[in-house]
């Protein structure tokens, strides 16, 4: 059995630098994208919605 060493391995560092870079698409891109996809459905199925049913207020 090989003892475990702290030395740091090129694979390690790929690993680590492309988890960073993950991270930064996701944070920069991936979410803000979702966000807005979810918040222009949730406005486009209540415009749908109006048209449908009519403008909320009073009967």
């Amino acid at each position: 059995m090989k003892a475990a060493t702290n030395d740091s391995h090129p694979a390690e560092a790929s690993s680590k630098r492309e988890e960073t870079r993950l991270f930064v698409f996701l944070i920069v891109f991936l979410f803000p994208i979702l966000s807005v996809l979810l918040v222009s459905s949730y406005g486009f199925a209540v415009w749908i919605l109006q048209m449908i049913f009519g403008p909320p207020g009073p009967s």
